[in-house]
């Protein structure tokens, strides 16, 4: 379910001039990092539809979040804010004071949802994606 998600929500991700590794990551991965509690998700349903998830881990004060998918036809109707919400909600439950995740910085669409809701770039540079790709990244944190 959460794989079928974030497959089809980062799918126009892999015609950008360096694909997302979103979308070549390998299964086997994913399902041994939430069988062994190394990552967590969470998925939101609509009349038990699953419509979107996001991947997080606890760190210490902080809880950070990663491929937040919404499916195609249920963008640009608050889907993401109330999963960020949601995961807000649940960082302050455990303790956390802080929700981390990181951007491509050409992707300034979810750049500027991070930044109304809250969040801060506090750190840009680049890294080098599984598929050996340099990307251009940027840290975006919310302190509460």
């Amino acid at each position: 379910m959460y794989i079928y998600i974030m497959g089809e929500a980062f799918k126009e991700y892999g015609k950008l001039e360096v694909p997302s590794s979103a979308i070549t990551e390998p299964i086997e991965v994913l399902t041994e990092n939430f069988k062994n509690g190394s990552e967590k998700f969470a998925v939101c349903l609509i009349e038990e539809v699953p419509i979107a998830s996001v991947r997080f881990t606890e760190k210490s004060k902080t809880l950070y979040f990663s491929r937040l998918s919404v499916l195609p036809a249920y963008r640009e109707q608050g889907i993401a804010r109330y999963m960020l919400q949601w995961l807000e909600n649940y960082a302050k439950q455990l303790g956390k004071n802080k929700m981390e995740c990181k951007v491509r910085m050409s992707l300034a669409g979810n750049i500027r949802l991070y930044q109304a809701i809250g969040f801060h770039l506090v750190e840009e540079g680049k890294v080098i994606n599984p598929n050996g790709h340099t990307v251009k990244t940027g840290v975006m944190e919310k302190v509460f």
